[in-house]
């Protein structure tokens, strides 16, 4: 999905919502325990209520990975059911040396039809630039993430030793700072946590034309509001992604109803800033 293709459809649903299929087969409600596929059985309520509601889908692929050939059979099931009209991300978090993200990237956008992978930035450039040279396809960047552990790294000031940057910088400024130069905002993202609402002004300036995919509204408390006043552009800029509070909202049988209801007070919460920008 390319960029132009992805903001249309920001703007038509009037939402910015990613919707995290992080699907665990201990937390699904039990009935689907007895389906043949019970992942992908929970999957398809949870799209089916939601699509007209998000404009993208994040699948965690850890989630998958660890029930072997049966969990990657139902994450290739589920990312063929969601079809093209939203944007696919595959939240695996890979990067290596060259050769190696090569193949990483054509299981995850030529074998599986994903729009998109997040890739973890420290092995440098040519563990990225495999992910790059797919039209229509982007690599998410970790740069600010919104776990308790950003601050072992991503918070951590350089050392001043290249003059080509700033002095006493932060390590995920130096991320999005060189990252910018090796992709486009046409093919490149970077993950920004919710959980850090007072970097967002700042990033943006930084980077003041990249989409950004924001984890931690909701469960890990981030705000909502505080991201879309400071991160979001003419075009929108952002990706909120939502994953336990919308998918666990309900464990009975009503559970995709419930799940609705919560992606319906994102949407109606965004159209509204939406509408303020524009």
């Amino acid at each position: 999905m390319t960029r132009q293709q992805l903001v249309e459809q920001i703007f038509k649903k009037q939402s910015y919502l990613c919707v995290g299929l992080d699907s665990d087969i201990k937390k699904i409600p039990k009935f689907f325990l007895s389906q043949p596929d019970p992942i992908l059985a929970f999957n398809k309520a949870i799209i089916d209520a939601t699509k007209d509601l998000c404009v993208a889908y994040k699948i965690n692929t850890a989630f998958y990975e660890a029930m072997g050939v049966k969990g990657w059979q139902a994450m290739e099931r589920t990312v063929k059911y969601i079809g093209d009209h939203h944007f696919k991300i595959a939240d695996a978090k890979r990067g290596d040396i060259g050769n190696t993200s090569d193949q990483y990237a054509k299981a995850f956008f030529d074998t599986l039809p994903f729009d998109a992978i997040t890739v973890a930035p420290y092995m440098g450039v040519d563990s990225v630039q495999p992910f790059l040279k797919f039209y229509g396809k982007w690599a998410i960047v970790l740069a600010l993430t919104s776990n308790r552990g950003a601050n072992d790294f991503e918070l951590k000031k350089m050392a001043p030793e290249d003059t080509r940057y700033g002095v006493n910088e932060f390590l995920y400024e130096r991320v999005l700072k060189t990252f910018s130069t090796w992709g486009s905002e046409e093919n490149l993202m970077f993950v920004i946590g919710a959980t850090h609402p007072d970097e967002f002004a700042h990033i943006r300036k930084m980077t003041p034309r990249h989409f950004y995919l924001v984890p931690g509204v909701g469960a890990q408390g981030g705000s909502l509001k505080d991201i879309s006043e400071k991160a979001m552009t003419k075009d929108c800029g952002i990706l909120v992604n939502a994953s336990r509070a919308i998918i666990y909202a309900g464990e009975k049988e009503n559970f995709a109803e419930e799940a609705r209801a919560i992606a319906q007070q994102y949407q109606f919460e965004m159209s509204e800033y939406l509408k303020a920008r524009s």
